[in-house]
């Protein structure tokens, strides 16, 4: 088995734990001045301070640098045909999401452009941002589908999703959005587009094993709160555990339901409503808090110092989309999410460490660098975390390990 030492680790920073941290606990975190860690094979055997062990285990020099768990990137919509550069002119002219969604615009071009698509289309253009996320320190995200809202393209967007995971050195976990949007072959027949998810799509996903979750966007104009309960509800009886869009653009009852349903996460959250924190707390649902999105958007930013002084655990994530974001850069959202929600920076390691892998079922595995754990790290061009989150537009992710192996190298 393959040994690899690393040495001479200025600062190794890194939460601790197999599951999900919330309040004041979110922003303890391990810091070790002066460290080493030594891994075997594709996992973390042991790390410490001071001198490093004698080992016939081959070397690398961290050259007193910052060292973190690889980032996880915890909701994105990865696989998706086209572009939407024309709507910025739209938005520059006042022109809000729902009022692009209405005119037939919005997710609704980007359906057209993923139909139209063929699935080496998609791979490729998909690989690519997998190329650039992972050059940006991230060793695992979440791939969402719902840019099909018909049976054979969703399908085909999961099954992209299913062969980069098999194909990329990233990690990638599906979740299934068919209920993104009313596709407009429903327009007139909201019920009969719901039955086709329940009743049809969902069952297929599952038969497949295609997907670990089933979301669903609760808005205004979207689905309802009870809409969602149903298509949830069918997700769970054929084994995908619910996340939810709530509280992106109204409150209309997504983070409530989120928590009655005990939700993996509730995702957006920018106009989450005392009670809806509330409900998450009692459910034990992560908030997956989107600050990019919010900036691209011009909207406000979600409540995340009342969710973590209410106990909820904060992951952020960067809703790389052709729409409302289109960027996939997790440290810019460890930027904003100093600047916008005042995290701090040990709160905002935790939230794209161990709260992201603990918002897709992965906390067991990755998000802390722990003996027993997979090897996912990154050698930071930055001499502590406090650089990292204050620093804003370059990438300062130097070496990138995933699994133990480089997979990204100096520049």
């Amino acid at each position: 088995m393959e040994k690899l030492l690393i040495h001479n680790i200025g600062l190794l920073a890194t939460p601790r734990g197999r599951e999900a941290r919330s309040g004041k606990a979110q922003g303890e975190i391990c810091l070790l001045r002066g460290a080493w860690i030594l891994l075997e094979g594709d996992r973390i055997a042991a790390l410490g301070t001071g001198e490093a062990p004698e080992t016939d285990a081959r070397r690398l020099d961290a050259e007193g640098r910052l060292v973190t768990p690889g980032l996880v990137d915890a909701h994105t919509h990865l696989v998706f045909g086209g572009w939407r550069q024309n709507e910025l002119g739209l938005k520059l002219h006042g022109a809000g999401y729902l009022d692009i969604l209405a005119a037939g615009g919005g997710i609704l071009s980007t359906v057209k452009a993923t139909r139209a698509a063929t699935e080496d289309e998609l791979f490729d253009k998909a690989r690519a941002a997998l190329d650039e996320m992972l050059a940006l320190g991230v060793t695992t995200a979440e791939a969402k589908s719902g840019y099909g809202l018909d049976l054979e393209t969703e399908l085909k967007q999961l099954r992209v999703t299913r062969r980069l995971n098999r194909e990329h050195p990233m990690d990638l976990v599906s979740t299934f959005l068919g209920a993104h949007a009313l596709p407009p072959e429903y327009k007139d027949d909201r019920e009969g587009y719901l039955r086709l998810l329940c009743d049809t799509v969902i069952p297929r996903v599952a038969e497949e094993g295609l997907a670990e979750y089933c979301d669903v966007f609760c808005e205004t104009g979207v689905f309802s709160a009870d809409e969602s309960r149903r298509i949830l509800e069918a997700g769970l009886r054929h084994g995908l555990l619910p996340k939810i869009h709530a509280d992106e653009i109204d409150p209309i009852g997504g983070s409530r339901l989120a928590g009655e349903l005990r939700a993996v996460s509730a995702e957006h959250l920018i106009v989450c409503p005392e009670e809806g924190i509330r409900a998450l707390a009692q459910g034990g649902v992560i908030a997956c808090c989107l600050p990019a999105t919010s900036f691209y958007l011009g909207s406000a930013f979600a409540p995340v110092r009342e969710m973590i002084e209410a106990g909820v655990p904060v992951a952020l994530a960067s809703d790389f989309n052709p729409g409302s974001c289109p960027s996939l850069n997790l440290q810019l959202v460890m930027n904003l999410a100093c600047l916008r929600y005042k995290m701090t920076p040990e709160e905002t390691l935790t939230a794209v460490t161990l709260n992201g892998a603990a918002a897709i079922g992965r906390a067991g595995e990755i998000g802390s660098l722990e003996p027993g754990k997979l090897a996912d790290l990154v050698i930071w061009d930055s001499p502590d975390l406090d650089y990292l989150c204050y620093r804003m537009g370059s990438n300062l992710a130097g070496l990138v390990l995933k699994k133990g192996q480089i997979v990204k190298r100096e520049k």
